[in-house]
């Protein structure tokens, strides 16, 4: 068995706690608030007998409620009601943080940051998140935009002695961690992408070095025997307009450092939009946690657009997208979570707000005009949608609709675009 081999297999052990389940080759971690996101998610977990990772990120739920106006407490709730629905046991269901850190508070001093982020992580950790992604990386008013690895991994240690206490006085599992900051920006880089910069092996090194140190001043070695993964930047990300793809040879130094850290995995933030072969190649090479987000939302949202212009084709009238229309509006009314990530003319930031690989829309989802659109979208569908139509404005689904692999209804349909996206994670990490 080879180190890789061997570190998966303690990584894994470690997350998946006392569930009774076979070791997979890597996990997906599901990023998404989205209910049909969650619903795709449980049914192939589902389908396939496995456990299921998801996870909400600091900005997305913490104890303020985050742009999803939801706390942990209202996520795992979430979660739980969704699995009821689709008969997904709850047991099977692993929730984390990621980027659990000041980020949402870093306009203000310090202290005052770091003390909203030990109340995030306690609220996380009380209602049940195993595990914790330590975040600290990034400076609060009046400090540099990215802090050394000493601050950084003090500050990741007051956050991981506050998940303790938390785990002791709520009676829950203690967590599993992962540390490491090396990551492409949240929601994907804002610039054209070319050669990035592959996080080093002394660099990973000196990252658990740190860490351990920090972790050992104040009698965290437990919790230093539950970090299971680094997060590292094995040179993928994506950006308004483009992606850049894995390529192994260039994490090759990288990859073999985990033979010089036992019991440890890479976790690879922003593989959306990897082809197959990438994803399995990243699981192969270590990286055994696969972070994708943004990519879901975006099939989701192609495939609300489709079933948007079959209902005009089915009145009568060439695509006018009254869905799109409105989320048109919404957006240019609140354009806070596109507004500094979309360059360029007036029309081409139009066209980055829909179709940008960066996805800023699913920020927008949740708006209550947004919901209200979609249902009123679903409600002008037939029941069953001519496979023609499929053929002409969803025709990735066409093939499993006329093989009956997926209903011709507009809720089935969007779960499938979904599902598509995930299937390729499910093949590289799937036990072998």
């Amino acid at each position: 068995m080879t180190r890789i081999e061997q570190n998966r297999q303690i990584a894994l052990r470690k997350l998946f706690g006392a569930r009774n389940l076979p070791f997979p080759h890597g996990v997906t971690s599901v990023c998404s608030a989205h209910p049909l996101v969650i619903e795709a998610a449980l049914r192939r977990a589902g389908m396939e007998h496995r456990a299921v990772l998801i996870e909400a990120t600091c900005n997305q739920v913490n104890q303020e409620g985050g742009y999803t106006a939801m706390t942990p407490v209202d996520f795992r709730r979430l979660i739980e009601d969704v699995a009821a629905a689709t008969d997904f046991p709850a047991e099977r269901i692993i929730l984390g943080g990621d980027h659990l850190g000041p980020n949402p508070w870093k306009k203000l001093a310090a202290e005052e940051a770091m003390q909203r982020a030990m109340a995030m992580v306690t609220a996380y950790v009380e209602a049940g998140f195993e595990k914790i992604h330590l975040d600290t990386s990034m400076g609060c008013a009046g400090e540099p935009t990215a802090l050394d690895d000493e601050l950084t991994a003090a500050r990741a240690t007051r956050l991981a002695k506050a998940a303790e206490e938390a785990a002791l006085r709520s009676g829950r599992r203690p967590p599993v961690y992962i540390i490491g900051t090396e990551v492409p920006p949240p929601g994907g880089a804002t610039h054209a992408l070319e050669d990035i910069e592959i996080t080093r092996a002394d660099a990973a090194m000196k990252t658990l070095a740190v860490h351990r140190a920090s972790f050992a001043e104040v009698g965290l070695t437990s919790a230093m025997g539950r970090v299971i993964g680094i997060v590292v930047q094995p040179g993928v990300e994506f950006g308004n307009t483009d992606v850049a793809l894995y390529k192994p040879e260039r994490a090759k130094s990288l990859i073999r450092s985990l033979d010089d850290m036992p019991g440890l995995v890479f976790e690879a933030h922003s593989t959306d939009y990897q082809p197959a072969g990438a994803l399995s190649a990243l699981v192969d090479g270590g990286f055994a946690i696969l972070k994708v987000g943004p990519g879901l939302t975006f099939a989701l949202r192609e495939a609300l657009y489709g079933l948007d212009a079959i209902t005009d084709v089915l009145a009568g009238r060439m695509p006018r997208t009254g869905l799109v229309t409105t989320m048109e509006k919404i957006m240019v009314e609140q354009p806070a979570s596109w507004a500094g990530h979309y360059r360029g003319s007036p029309d081409e930031q139009r066209l980055q707000r829909h179709f940008s690989y960066s996805d800023r829309i699913r920020y927008y989802w949740p708006d209550p005009r947004a919901s209200a659109a979609v249902g009123e979208l679903f409600s002008r569908l037939p029941d069953e949608i001519p496979e023609t139509l499929i053929s002409q404005y969803l025709g990735r689904l066409y093939s499993d609709v006329v093989s009956k692999r997926v209903a011709p209804k507009a809720r089935e349909l969007c779960l499938a675009a979904i599902d598509a996206v995930l299937a390729p994670y499910s093949a590289a990490t799937a036990i072998r």
